[in-house]
């Protein structure tokens, strides 16, 4: 008789514990929700060699333009491994857009990866661009998939 009053009363505190640790239903509303933070690079369809180019950045996020966001930073570099800048600021040029302005020197296959980040949200987008025109194994590298950069190479993983 004590052994089944025993059972009972443990059944009854670890419910009585289990139903304490139960989420409230509005709790996720209590959390700081992530805004995202969205980024449109435009490239120009044709870019040469010999002369400034500039890559043009719009951020927004709750579909406002983001002037004066916590970093807008870039890396570029080529294909070849000819061209390998290191993160530098882009430029606000104001009302959320910046700006990248490069003169490249060969015609290639570049890379450029964005860093953004406002409000707590961070994007990193990368994107493939071309300057003059793309020999046939820079397209088949394009084709094959987008390759990303790595740290202290000018090679790519799939």
């Amino acid at each position: 008789m004590i052994v089944k009053g025993r059972i009972i009363i443990t059944v009854l505190l670890s419910v009585l514990l289990l139903s304490a640790c139960s989420a409230s239903p509005e709790a996720a509303d209590r959390y700081v929700k992530e805004i995202p933070l969205m980024a449109e690079v435009n490239i120009p369809d044709v870019l040469s060699v010999q002369q400034p180019e500039t890559i043009e950045i719009i951020l927004t996020q709750d579909g406002k333009r983001v002037p004066g966001a916590d970093f807008v930073h870039y890396e570029l570099w080529s294909h070849n491994g000819s061209l390998r800048d290191p993160m530098t600021d882009a430029v606000e040029v104001g009302d959320g857009v910046y700006t990248v302005t490069k003169t490249f020197v060969k015609e290639g296959l570049y890379f450029i990866k964005l860093h953004s980040g406002n409000n707590g949200s961070i994007i990193i987008p990368q994107k493939p661009f071309a300057v003059g025109k793309l020999s046939e194994a820079e397209l088949a590298y394009l084709e094959a998939g987008t390759p990303t950069f790595q740290e202290g190479t000018a090679e790519h993983h799939h």
